[in-house]
């Protein structure tokens, strides 16, 4: 009987249940691939029009964490039978909204009824198998550039807990509303081949996931790393998410920190993230002219460590 995951069984399955790469992708031809990709979640802030925002700009990234671009996305959207009409309609528009911003259609969907609202997108896109990025494309003496600060899950945390300031929550959206587009065609134009984006399993995790896919050791330096300015206050005040527990439990005992840290300091590096930035990995001789074109586009990037030779993440 033939094994249905078995790999080998589909050659043109470039990407699928075998690597933890952020999309499946499938191959059309030398030049051409379908990527494709799906998430969605329950509410990160109270504006209706802002959840849905947020949560299609987090769907649209892990296409362009591929170095993909999507072009075609269905609504998945799990609502009570009683919330208001407009709140659901809100919530709607702002997926809507983000997706032609992108350049994206919305083609449809499905809804279910549930006690608690669940929305996001199913999303494909294209990308050339020949720049495809992906976790395991990471060399020794690569920088490692991030393009969005950490800190998103504290806010959203305390604003559940009625703790966040109105600038605060203010702040964390403009950046989890901001699409990954520009940074991944910016991957794309210096042909990088390592990179993923920022989500659930934070910025260890998910590093985590790329040194062991590229046999890798990952050396960041935390003074280089970027927070949103509320960051630090939320995670002195214990606004810490169950998963944020979870990531430190499952991914620390690969995590060498050489100088100890304050606990508020080292939870943030577990502190999951939704519609974060991309970590890549930029070949130094490239990095120059990487963060100059980053410049000329508006796309933040800060240069947060470098990738050695071993294994595991060293914090410094």
């Amino acid at each position: 009987m033939q094994n249905l995951f078995d790999p080998s069984n589909y050659p043109d399955l470039l990407v699928g249940l075998e690597g933890p790469d952020d999309a499946a992708v499938w191959r059309l031809d030398d030049s051409r691939a379908i990527v494709a990709t799906t998430d969605f979640f329950t509410p990160v802030v109270d504006d209706a029009y802002d959840y849905g925002a947020i949560a299609a700009a987090n769907s649209l990234s892990d296409i362009y964490a591929m170095g993909g671009m999507p072009f075609l996305a269905l609504n998945v959207a799990a609502l009570p039978p009683d919330l208001p009409t407009e709140i659901s309609a809100d919530i709607l528009r702002g997926g809507a909204e983000k997706a032609r911003e992108a350049g994206v259609v919305i083609a449809g969907g499905h809804t279910v009824q549930d006690k608690e609202p669940k929305y996001g997108l199913v999303v494909i896109g294209f990308v050339d198998p020949q720049t495809m990025l992906s976790k395991g494309g990471l060399k020794a003496g690569d920088a490692l550039v991030l393009t969005k600060p950490l800190g998103f899950g504290v806010t959203t945390t305390a604003l559940k807990r009625e703790q966040a300031e109105e600038n605060d929550v203010k702040e964390v959206v403009e950046w989890m509303t901001r699409l990954n587009k520009t940074a991944g065609r910016l991957a794309v134009e210096f042909n990088l081949r390592g990179g993923t984006d920022i989500t659930g399993f934070s910025l260890l995790g998910h590093g985590l996931e790329m040194a062991e896919a590229a046999g890798v050791a990952l050396e960041i330096e935390y003074g280089k790393i970027p927070f949103v300015s509320c960051a630090r206050k939320y995670a002195e005040k214990g606004a810490f998410a169950g998963g944020l527990f979870d990531n430190r439990s499952f991914f620390g005992a690969r995590v060498e920190f050489v100088k100890k840290l304050e606990e508020p300091a080292e939870m943030l590096l577990f502190d999951p993230q939704t519609s974060g930035g991309l970590l890549l990995g930029v070949p130094r001789e490239k990095l120059d002219a990487f963060t100059k074109r980053a410049n000329e586009l508006d796309q933040p990037v800060w240069i947060i460590g470098e990738v050695k030779a071993g294994k595991g993440i060293r914090v410094k």
